[in-house]
């Protein structure tokens, strides 16, 4: 597989940004340190990058404006994607969920260059991994807070994450990783790390509460002015039914004024008809 040319990945991120309607990350989101994400991270292993393999389209290797459905024919995708076969120079890191001893082979899938993001190795490099392992068991990098999930094999890196290994089951090319730690800086900085992701879990809840919250007010509160829209309905009803009766209750009266009117010419008739009836003797 030929190398990725590095420059692609700005082209690709921005393009991507640019046509794919951006990249956002949660309102909440803050970025967490690299030893803080390392407690979060399920699985972290410092392995070397044995040989580099193209990966098809599928479920973890696509681009948003690729309409097809994973795992059908590739959409201009090329060289995008692709696995890594890696070996681990070292136990995984002490808390990791990987049962594996160092000198195993394993393979890295959901590699490549994509639209918000790029998880990229080179073949014969060493790397530190933070790494997750789906329901198929399929290893993919796992960018923990939407973070970087791959780290170069640097003296920086290497001291950054010389808590997490034991050194003594690494191989013994990789002596150079024995580095004398600060434990009391390291587990204030553990410490530290905890407090920030307590406050930021707190801080998480009370909005989700807040939301809620928001969220049940605007309920009753729709409640309530469909109440008011029956309420208004009833009484424009009561009002128009009280209409009626008063317009049914004048035209009733103004018969019966008529009426009583014709009573006094009806008795002058039925009194010249009763004189006519008695004969002369």
């Amino acid at each position: 597989m030929p190398v990725p040319v590095p420059v692609l990945v700005l082209v690709l991120v921005l393009g991507g940004r640019a046509g794919g309607g951006g990249c956002q990350l949660p309102a909440e989101w803050r970025p967490l340190s690299e030893g803080c994400r390392a407690e979060l991270a399920a699985i972290i292993v410092y392995a070397r990058v044995l040989a580099l393999h193209p990966d098809p389209y599928g479920a973890y290797n696509y681009l948003p404006w690729q309409r097809g459905p994973p795992g059908g024919p590739q959409q201009g995708a090329g060289d995008l994607f692709y696995s890594a076969e890696i070996e681990l120079l070292c136990d995984q890191a002490w808390g990791s969920m990987l049962e594996v001893p160092a000198g195993s082979r394993l393979n890295l899938t959901g590699l490549g260059y994509f639209s918000c993001h790029s998880h990229t190795v080179l073949q014969g490099y060493s790397y530190f991994f933070f790494l997750r392992m789906d329901e198929n068991y399929i290893l993919l990098p796992h960018g923990v807070n939407f973070q970087e999930a791959i780290f170069p094999d640097t003296q920086e890196n290497r001291r950054m994450f010389a808590s997490l290994f034991q050194f003594s089951n690494c191989s013994q090319a990789q002596h150079v990783l024995s580095f004398s730690s600060d434990w009391e800086i390291q587990e204030d900085n553990r410490l530290m790390c905890s407090s920030v992701q307590k406050a930021l879990f707190e801080e998480e809840d009370r909005v989700k509460k807040l939301q809620q919250k928001v969220a049940a007010l605007e309920k009753r509160n729709k409640q309530l002015r469909d109440r008011v829209k029956k309420v208004k309905r009833s009484l424009r009803q009561a009002r128009k039914n009280s209409r009626h009766m008063e317009l049914v209750n004048r035209k009733l009266s103004e018969k019966l004024s008529s009426a009583g009117g014709q009573i006094p010419y009806i008795n002058s008739l039925k009194q010249e008809n009763s004189h006519g009836t008695y004969l002369k003797v």
